[in-house]
């Protein structure tokens, strides 16, 4: 009877054993199809601003980590480059009681510029620089500079290098103002021949800038000066906190939409109202001025960017002529999709363009790669960003067959010939 009890008890085992190797070779079948159906490539998001944040739930398959493969001609980023200039020092000059005022308008790549010029202008006349307001294409969108960028950032910055008033002077308030308009980056010879006569007779300016070129590529040295422009373009900005967390947000969920290319994103300047009827090509080099959606994902199809690529344009609000593009990267977002809800009513509407120029311009600046659709400042100045910062990897279309991403790199990267390069090494 033991033998018999004995036997059946193993019998039974093996059945078990067998029933258990059955389900464990079963779960593994069932891993390896949910893994070829890239089940865990989750959050595919519909590229339309009706579609909410917060609708994006995350699954425990989210969170599990597999090997992925970069699908496309992503590059690695450089190093960060290290300052080449030298602070300059305050300057007194015949104790001028004179105020510099300017104005921050038409966004983020503008105001870098005027405030570089403004700033080399103070320290070239010894006049104390007011802390600018900031105003948009839209007469309600007028700011403090503080509700955008942090007040002590640009004072701190420029300590020891000019005066800089928070407030604006009653004697400045009171009075009718004299209005300079100066180039955008200008020059010592032009500030002695233009300005400083004026400012002597007047003592407070209004400076209003003129961009007669909207291009940022090297210049030949201007000795002091620029010391001044290197500083004020690339160290007196900083985003408020809590515009800066939304932009982290943004490009937080930017990257977990982009498992397939371990969180690689491209951000494209694409707006449909800065598209010509024609846009004409630019030079030898067969680029154009302007290139619409469909243009953009074919030429970013033929470089070799997979269709899983996630692509995150400064358009606001998705309009019909981008279905090109996304018929070839369903993957392409505007910024209504993926910003926070609770966030939208402060950030985005009718006096709230300032706000979502400054996010698309940071954005641009810190995504992996950076394709512009036409030419102009915010390209340049976004380029600017970029190599200070080491991300490189900027791609300029153009009606080249070559098919090497390599090919298409800004001529700010390839010949080094941004401005940024003066004040980096």
């Amino acid at each position: 009877e033991r033998g018999g009890v004995s036997g059946n008890r193993s019998t039974a085992m093996d059945v078990r054993q067998v029933i258990a190797a059955f389900l464990t070779l079963s779960m593994f079948a069932m891993l390896g199809n949910m893994i070829k159906r890239d089940h865990f490539d989750s959050l595919e998001l519909p590229a339309t601003s009706s579609f909410q944040y917060d609708a994006i739930k995350l699954t425990k398959q989210s969170f599990v980590k597999l090997p992925t493969v970069s699908k496309g001609p992503w590059e690695e980023n450089g190093k960060a480059l290290r300052p080449c200039w030298n602070k300059p020092s305050l300057k007194e000059r015949e104790k001028s009681k004179g105020f510099i005022i300017f104005s921050l308008t038409d966004g983020p790549e503008y105001h870098v510029s005027q405030i570089a010029d403004a700033v080399v202008i103070a320290g070239y006349l010894g006049a104390t620089l007011v802390l600018p307001d900031i105003r948009g294409s839209n007469p309600l969108d007028k700011r403090n500079f503080g509700e955008i960028y942090v007040v002590e950032k640009f004072v701190k910055s420029l300590d020891g290098v000019i005066r800089v008033a928070k407030d604006q002077p009653a004697e400045v308030s009171s009075g009718r103002l004299t209005i300079v308009r100066v180039p955008n980056r200008v020059s010592e010879d032009y500030i002695a021949a233009n300005i400083e006569p004026l400012f002597r007779r007047k003592e407070n300016l209004r400076l209003e800038t003129d961009f007669p070129s909207l291009t940022m590529t090297k210049a030949e040295k201007t000795g002091n000066l620029d010391s001044y422009s290197c500083l004020a373009m690339f160290r007196t900005l900083q985003l408020q906190p809590g515009v800066q967390e939304v932009v982290d947000s943004m490009i937080g969920r930017l990257r977990t939409l982009s498992q397939k290319s371990n969180g690689q994103f491209i951000a494209v300047d694409l707006r449909v109202e800065m598209l010509g009827k024609d846009c004409w090509e630019s030079g030898a080099d067969g680029r154009k001025s302007c290139y619409n959606a469909r243009e953009i994902g074919e030429f970013l199809k033929k470089i070799g960017f997979h269709r899983d690529t996630t692509i995150y344009l400064t358009q606001t609000g998705w309009h019909s002529s981008l279905d090109a593009l996304r018929d070839i990267y369903p993957k392409t977002y505007t910024k209504e999709v993926i910003m926070p809800a609770d966030k939208k009513a402060k950030f985005l509407n009718s006096e709230s363009s300032e706000f979502e120029k400054v996010m698309d311009f940071r954005i641009c600046s810190q995504s992996d790669v950076f394709v512009p659709a036409f030419t102009g400042l915010f390209y340049a100045n976004v380029a600017g960003e970029r190599i200070a910062s080491g991300k490189a990897q900027i791609l300029v279309p153009s009606q080249m067959t070559s098919s090497s991403a390599t090919d298409y790199i800004s001529p700010y990267i390839s010949k080094k010939s941004h401005l940024a390069y003066s004040c980096f090494c």
